[in-house]
């Protein structure tokens, strides 16, 4: 193994400085350098220049499978003492909050975090010191085509992962076809109703985006509401878009929809428009993919007052027929009551 090399250079160190401020958050770590174990040191990390250029934000690689590179990562102790460091790599995934963070060292990596490998598992940079140490990315022979996230990671040797760590993320682009897609699963509507029997309610959709193919993807979101025959149609306010997920990542979402008609029976209809991030940052949007459920939306307050009405209406035709059947005859009640008296002199 090489040793590190030494690279002291104020210029260098201005750098370090200036790329620390743009990886900072890829990892978690805080917003500025974090400290090591012995708390009077702190480091940065960079890119190391060379023939993929100089002062890069991370680290971009397009590699066939079987294929090799080298490249390097640059630390920085600005404290006091010397500082020992562990270096390892690992697999990104996509973290709660939708933040791309990267394995712990101690967590077992099959992609990126097993393809890349550090000369060295550790080093020690002098006070006020630099240290470059090399790293190789080897691809079995039969890596699938895709894209990937990981990245090369330095933490206090010896120490939990709490006591902070710093690192740069690697996306790495196997050749082969790249084939990005994304479905919007386990999709469900719940209407909540309303107390006014003839007013609109609330609506609860959830589904899950998963990322189905094999590129890192974002997602553009649209929700919306109809009845039977596309009729009481109602869309949710404006969504955010996903966080980038990587190939297989699933995000929950959650999403209320207001004014929406009981009629009975109702589809939810989610749009999703992968957005794909090429090299140079630029989004482009691909075909959109739609998924619909279906579900009940019974307007209870409604029907209840139906009920109510109903029932009264019923009610009063019995008391009705009830008192038709109750009351007395007339027919012959009025010769029956005449007197004898009366009867006789009219014979």
């Amino acid at each position: 193994m090489r040793p590190p090399r030494p690279c002291t250079t104020p210029a260098l160190a201005r750098a370090t400085v200036v790329v620390l401020l743009a990886v900072l958050g890829l990892l978690g770590t805080g917003a500025g350098p974090a400290a090591a174990a012995d708390g009077d040191a702190s480091w940065t990390v960079g890119t190391a220049a060379g023939d993929f250029g100089s002062g890069r934000e991370n680290y971009r690689y397009t590699l066939d499978p079987g294929g090799r590179l080298q490249d390097g990562l640059v630390i920085v102790n600005h404290g006091a003492t010397p500082l020992h460091l562990a270096v390892y790599a690992a697999d990104a995934f996509t973290a709660e909050g939708g933040r791309l963070d990267l394995a712990a060292k101690d967590a077992t990596s099959t992609k990126v975090g097993a393809w890349v490998h550090a000369d060295r598992p550790d080093v020690t940079v002098a006070p006020g010191g630099s240290a470059e140490v090399p790293f190789t990315v080897a691809l079995p022979d039969d890596a699938a085509p895709g894209e990937y996230m990981g990245g090369i990671v330095t933490a206090p040797a010896g120490a939990g992962e709490g006591d902070g760590r710093l690192g740069i993320r690697i996306r790495l682009r196997v050749g082969g076809a790249l084939k990005p897609g994304l479905s919007a699963e386990d999709l469900r509507v719940r209407y909540s109703g309303t107390p006014d029997p003839f007013g609109k309610g609330e609506a609860t959709v959830t589904y899950t985006v998963r990322n189905t193919g094999n590129a890192i993807l974002a997602a553009r979101q649209a929700v919306s509401l109809s009845g039977p025959f596309g009729r009481f149609g109602v869309r949710a306010g404006q969504i955010g878009d996903s966080p980038q997920l990587l190939p297989g990542d699933t995000w929950k979402v959650s999403v209320p929809v207001r004014g929406v008609t009981p009629a009975l029976r109702l589809t939810g209809t989610v749009a999703l428009t992968p957005l794909l991030t090429d090299a140079a940052n630029s989004v482009a949007p691909l075909a959109v993919v739609q998924t619909t459920a279906d579900a009940w939306t019974i307007p209870w307050t409604l029907l209840l007052l139906v009920l109510i009405v109903v029932c009264g209406l019923t009610v009063a035709a019995l008391a009705i027929r009830r008192r038709r059947r109750t009351r007395p005859a007339r027919t012959g009640s009025a010769a029956a009551l005449r007197p004898v008296d009366q009867q006789d002199s009219a014979g």
